[in-house]
């Protein structure tokens, strides 16, 4: 599967392409830095500066290189278009999680996986609220975003998902 114009939609919303790098606002120590719409890794460091161009490329090759592989080879189960694409925005927010413990560090090891994997889609969309939190804090932004994945999960639209993100306070 690929990610919708939904879903990318929904990402973009969220991620808000910057074009110089900057610190994790919501981290203790900053990292991990990120640049363009939301990319981490070991190139971005204070001081880069990319092109929207190359913002929307770096975009693109993480969608088809890590996350949405990452989402299919996780998933044993088949999915709609807006379960798929709320998976993969959560993964790209809070990690895969592809290893070998069982500590929920992001998606692999979740519970939302497990009841997804159950086919227990509507328990798995109540699993969505419960990742609001950075660094042990509760994240307005966080809690919005899990707000607009869980209503791409149960069927919604970007535009609708993204209204009910800007409901919650």
């Amino acid at each position: 599967m690929k990610t919708s114009s939904n879903g990318a939609q929904v990402l973009h919303y969220f991620e808000q392409c910057r074009l110089e790098a900057y610190p994790d606002p919501g981290s203790a120590d900053g990292h991990p830095w990120t640049i363009g719409w939301g990319d981490t890794g070991p190139d971005v460091k204070p001081g880069l500066v990319i092109t929207q161009d190359e913002a929307d490329a770096r975009f693109a090759r993480r969608l088809e290189r890590e996350f949405e592989p990452g989402v299919m080879s996780l998933v044993k189960v088949p999915l709609t278009q807006g379960q798929f694409d709320a998976l993969v925005s959560f993964a790209y927010n809070v990690g895969l999680d592809i290893d070998t413990d069982t500590l929920a560090e992001g998606l692999g090891d979740s519970t939302l996986l497990r009841k997804v994997n159950a086919g227990d889609f509507a328990g798995a969309a109540e699993e969505f609220p419960k990742w609001n939190k950075n660094d042990g804090k509760v994240m307005l932004g966080l809690r919005r975003r899990r707000a607009a994945e869980r209503a791409l999960f149960i069927g919604m639209n970007g535009d609708q998902a993204i209204a009910v993100a800007k409901a919650i306070n």
